[in-house]
């Protein structure tokens, strides 16, 4: 935090000409122009009848019309909806109904997804707009049009209600209390600095995965706020990643495990070919990270490679790389104002090196699922909520993560974390991506699968196979190890490498009792 930066809008009014964010095609935009977009936006919203505490939703790639919603958003008591652009039209109906929307903006790279989704929706039709064409949909710049730039009168801190990712069910929306007091008077980007990330210093984000994530938005906007320059990636990919920390030195980011394999799969002289000492703080969260795979990521970026465990609903740790080398397989203790607990099926608080069920709190304030107060009691104990993980804290209050509650193997009555099955398939080399799971096993209840997408060059098949189950016989003890290995060309992640188990997991299941989900 500063006294001085007080947030983007701020900053913008006292250096307009500053370059605060580089697109995805390479232009370069001033706080000028983007404070001047969101101050259009927000009368142009109002304009359309949304009121402080309405909603509206968007489907649009990273880019500043993205970033225009949210500051607009955020200054004048709306929700902001980022909607994923990889949901079919029923899924996206659902939240803009869910919702509540009054409102869509959408991009014309899903124009008949959308489409279709407002017609499900029943949006109405001056409740549609493009950014570019859509049969049905207003012009974008339309909205925009004589607008004026300047400031709106009763500016009043808004929020974005993500969506959760729905892997087991409908997704809910994620919704806080609107606090009731202008944009300036939050710690606007503050929460950067758990992670040593300073107002201005030099500093440069890059977006490098999609900003209808949460903490992707999350790490930008506070990027945005403490005064730093962002670089947006639309589509990622390895080699593209390091030419944009190498040609505009960039300083942090937000990365997802399956990024790091990508990296590392490059050929050396590629590597070595981009220059990533400008490079302070990769933090990376949303998925299990391979130790293998860490330690590699350290060896060649080093000590800025840090990790995070966090929930949409709030609360997380954090981890530096020294922490971790210490204490190998940690994602950290809690941020200063997060509190964390391990707790037995009772509720009951469990002692160091117990596994059980993970619960956050936020110090800061609650939160509910958007029309799903049933929920909201389930997975809470006092204060503190779950999300279902499963882990351990040690003597000196580090967290660590065993799996997802959901995904648990019970075999025979032992139980059976997938997630240290996938680290010991992914030291294969022939393993570009894996998948562990139980299914059904007549004397066992069920036993341990393996689904493996195979690295470049690699045939699949029962020879693969065999290989595969030897070399986690020299790493597993005998009751972990997968019984069999089957094959996909591509593994079902969403592009924060959130895995999607239950579509792999549901035909082995599909006629028998048992989790479908």
């Amino acid at each position: 935090m500063t006294d001085t930066s007080n947030g983007f809008w701020a900053q913008a009014t006292a250096d307009p000409d500053r370059t605060v964010l580089v697109t995805p095609d390479g232009a370069e935009l001033t706080a000028g122009q983007l404070h001047g977009a969101a101050n259009r936006l927000t009368h142009a919203l109002r304009a359309s009848g949304l009121r402080e505490g309405d909603a509206f939703a968007t489907v649009l790639p990273n880019g500043p019309e993205f970033l225009t919603a949210h500051l607009a958003a955020t200054q004048a008591g709306f929700y902001l909806v980022p909607v994923n652009h990889h949901l079919l039209a029923p899924e996206i109906a659902w939240i803009l109904a869910d919702s509540g929307a009054r409102l869509l903006i959408a991009h014309e790279r899903w124009a008949g997804t959308v489409a279709a989704a407002a017609d499900e929706a029943r949006l109405p039709q001056d409740a549609r707009y493009a950014v570019g064409e859509i049969d049905g949909f207003r012009p974008y710049a339309g909205l925009l049009d004589g607008r004026p730039g300047t400031p709106p009168d009763g500016r009043t801190l808004g929020w974005v209600m993500n969506y959760t990712s729905g892997t087991t069910g409908r997704p809910r929306g994620v919704r806080r209390p609107l606090p009731g007091i202008p944009p300036e008077q939050s710690h606007l980007g503050g929460f950067l600095g758990f992670f040593g990330i300073k107002p201005f210093d030099g500093n440069v984000h890059l977006v490098c995965s999609p900003l209808y994530h949460t903490a992707v938005l999350q790490f930008a906007a506070a990027s945005l706020h403490l005064g730093h320059r962002l670089v947006v990636m639309d589509k990622w990919t390895p080699e593209e990643m390091l030419r944009l920390i190498d040609t505009h030195r960039c300083t942090h980011t937000h990365m997802v495990p399956t990024q790091f394999r990508r990296l590392l799969a490059l050929p050396e002289e590629t590597r070595g070919a981009y220059d990533v000492s400008s490079m302070r703080h990769a933090v990376h969260g949303a998925a299990p990270c391979p130790d293998h795979v860490k330690r590699a990521m350290i060896d060649w970026w080093g000590e800025c490679v840090e990790e995070y465990y966090a929930a949409s609903e709030g609360g997380g740790t954090y981890a530096t790389a020294r922490e971790w080398l210490r204490r190998p397989g940690t994602v950290g203790r809690p941020w200063p104002i997060s509190e964390l607990a391990v707790l037995d099926d009772d509720g009951r608080p469990l002692p160091a090196g117990e596994t059980g069920t993970v619960y956050l709190r936020m110090t800061t304030g609650g939160f509910t699922y958007h029309k799903d107060g049933e929920k909201t009691r389930r997975n809470r104990v006092g204060d503190f909520f779950t999300v279902g993980d499963l882990g351990h804290l040690d003597e000196d209050g580090y967290l660590f993560l065993h799996d997802r509650k959901i995904d648990l193997i019970i075999s025979g009555g032992v139980n059976i974390y997938p997630a240290e099955v996938e680290s010991a398939l992914l030291a294969h080399p022939a393993v570009a991506d894996a998948a562990v799971f139980g299914v059904p096993h007549d004397d066992w209840g069920e036993e341990v699968k393996a689904v493996v997408e195979p690295a470049e060059g690699h045939v699949p098949g029962p020879a693969l196979a065999a290989d595969l189950l030897a070399h986690c016989a020299g790493r597993l003890a005998g009751y972990k190890r997968p019984r069999s290995v089957d094959f996909v060309p591509d593994m079902p992640r969403d592009p924060n490498g959130k895995l999607y188990k239950r579509h792999l997991r549901e035909p082995y299941w599909r006629g028998r009792e048992g989790r479908l989900v």
